[in-house]
């Protein structure tokens, strides 16, 4: 069977939705972690598609569709392998579409036309290009005398033609459809003013399914469907058997690929009546196309038309197995937290989440273990991409080094951060217990007058030090690498601590331990001199039915004190059932005067 195939470049996305990545399709992936797939085979997702045909009338789907007749051949021996990577030949899926070719100058006008009879699949332009017939010899002999006006206002007739013509025959022709008025028959002069380079060698074709490095789709008219569609329209739509001119594909909606024309909306129809009426030879035509999505094309998920698919990992994961479609960015790393009954599939799942997320995503980790160090650092295991686990973010217009092996990062705390930052100004001196790499304390150095920066976790200091540098606010951040209360200690019992009006607190597991040390941080001064009561801003976990008074509560036992006023506020739900909550409050008069007592723990620290 002849064809001709229609090599596309992928529609860009939108920037919040996966970016398609530009490894080679049919290249192994390099992970050898020994996944057994036979679970995972054609024979599975071929099964399955029978029991989601009915629930997926519209739109792209592994689910529907055919595979190509090499991966069938195939079936049977892969049956019973085992494999450690995922087969992307695979996911490849072939549609039968109906298409109009028309010439390349009527293209967009009929495509405003036929609007809402056309395909409309994610990713898929609804335009394809005929690629070999923008120019024929006939037509290139006649170049300098061609009155037919068949290449008229094309605009990609020059970079055609300066491929396949002498480039002085190219300009001339140039120069002859320019006057006064500019370019009249190519009117996009900066476009055609420069021939257009190929982008790479284009693979051989006779491949059966095969696309380019990168590609998302092929497109393929068949030949010897097309004399059986036109003969729908009877000979006399056929007309000459040579096409003139450059044409176009539009692709016609794929509810009407096999139907008869008489079937058709009737704005098809009465085009095709009008062409055939007003033309000796018509101009449109009525064709079959074969349309190929490759591995490349499935997104981890997504939503159209009303129907949600999470193509590649829904074919992939045994039925009724919550997909694992979300997690978290830093930097070029993805940061997933696996369920118990991921871990058999975990480097197919990292797999899938490396190959559409890349180039932003170059690592791919997962949280092995809860965190228990006093450095609040978590257990990661790589699953894919490279083991570089030291990289670089952007959060609030600040840039940040961070290296997740020995330091600690939220990504979702990033909204909140923002929140508390909104509440300072440029009079504030801000103290940062647990200050980490900086994420609060170096945008508020940007604000405030003065900021106190702390952490215990000497790999966090450093950091810390860096981003300060990094964001040129070094000169206004002060940098501890001290246990938290006794920071707390030193700062108000130092000429500094007369001007803190900010104190954060942001170690949401145990920084209520930490509230003790404002007990009598003033009582060795005198009464009558002038003091600040720093605001604090206190993070913490609480799995009450009433959160708020549950972590109130512990704040009041802490400080032991009875009335403490406190603004609280939720942050967000970590888990089912357990909220972390933020409450701010002026330190009371009371507890920064009250006789401090005595504290097992700090006991301990002054005996070390």
């Amino acid at each position: 069977m002849g064809s001709t195939k229609l090599l596309l470049r992928p529609n860009p996305l939108p920037s919040v939705i996966f970016s398609p990545p530009i490894h080679s399709l049919f290249a192994k992936p390099k992970f050898t972690a020994p996944v057994t797939l036979s679970t995972f085979s054609t024979a599975a997702i071929s099964a399955a598609s029978g029991n989601h045909q009915s629930s997926l009338p519209y739109g792209p789907s592994l689910f529907k569709g055919k595979t190509p007749p090499t991966l069938k051949q195939q079936q049977d021996q892969q049956e019973n392998e085992t494999k450690a990577f995922i087969d992307e030949t695979h996911f490849t899926r072939i549609f039968d579409i109906a298409a109009l070719r028309v010439p390349a100058k009527d293209c967009y006008a009929l495509e405003s036309r036929l609007r809402g009879h056309l395909l409309n699949w994610p990713r898929v332009r609804n335009i394809a290009r005929v690629l070999g017939d923008e120019i024929e010899t006939q037509f290139v002999k006649l170049l300098g005398n061609n009155n037919d006006g068949s290449h008229g206002g094309n605009e990609d007739f020059s970079g055609v033609v300066g491929d396949e013509v002498n480039s002085v025959l190219f300009r001339e022709e140039l120069v002859k459809s320019f006057d006064a008025r500019g370019f009249v028959k190519f009117r996009n002069l900066a476009r055609i003013s420069r021939l257009r380079r190929k982008k790479g060698k284009e693979k051989k074709e006779g491949k059966e399914g095969n696309g380019r490095k990168g590609e998302l789709y092929v497109v393929e008219v068949v030949e010897e469907e097309r004399k059986e569609m036109s003969g729908l329209l009877g000979d006399e739509f056929r007309g000459g058997e040579k096409w003139r001119g450059s044409t176009r594909l539009l692709l016609l909606d794929e509810e009407l690929v096999d139907k008869n024309v008489e079937e058709f909306p009737e704005a098809i129809k009465v085009l095709l009546e009008q062409d055939t009426r007003e033309n000796t030879t018509p101009t449109l035509e009525l064709v079959k196309c074969r349309l190929t999505l490759f591995y490349d094309y499935w997104l981890m998920n997504e939503t159209f038309d009303f129907h949600s698919y999470v193509q590649i990992l829904e074919a992939l994961l045994p039925k009724g197995m919550i997909i694992p479609s979300a997690f978290e960015t830093v930097g070029h790393i993805a940061h997933l937290n696996l369920r118990e009954e991921h871990q058999p599939f975990k480097y197919l799942i990292a797999k899938v989440v490396l190959d559409k997320n890349k180039p932003k995503i170059q690592t791919v980790v997962n949280k092995i273990d809860a965190i228990h160090n006093d450095y609040r650092t978590m257990q990661l295991e790589v699953l894919a991409g490279n083991n570089s686990l030291v990289t670089m973010l952007v959060e609030n217009g600040f840039r940040f080094n961070v290296d997740l092996a020995t330091v600690y990062w939220n990504s979702k705390l990033a909204t909140e951060r923002q929140r508390l930052l909104s509440g300072f100004n440029f009079k504030d001196v801000v103290c940062d217990v647990f200050a980490g790499v900086g994420p609060i304390c170096i945008p508020a150095a940007k604000i405030v007058k003065r900021v106190y920066a702390n952490d215990l976790n000497p790999y966090a200091v450093d950091y810390l030090e860096r981003n300060s540098v990094l964001n040129k606010l070094e000169k206004k951040i002060e940098v501890f690498n001290m246990d938290g209360r006794r920071f707390i200690d030193a700062m108000f019992a130092s000429q500094k601590a007369h001007k803190i009006t900010q104190v954060v607190m942001n170690l949401p597991n145990d920084a209520t331990e930490f509230l003790d040390a404002f007990r009598g941080i003033y009582r060795d001064r005198p009464e009558d001199a002038k003091f600040t009561f720093p605001k604090i801003h206190l993070y913490g976990f609480s799995k009450a039915r009433d959160p708020e008074f549950d972590f109130h509560e512990r704040i009041r036992i802490a400080l032991a004190e009875v009335a403490v006023n406190v603004e609280m506020r939720r942050v967000r739900l970590v888990a089912p059932g357990k909220w972390m909550l933020c409450a701010s409050f002026v330190l009371p008069e009371s507890v920064a005067f009250a006789r401090r007592s005595p504290n097992i723990y700090t006991l301990l620290l002054e005996l070390s």
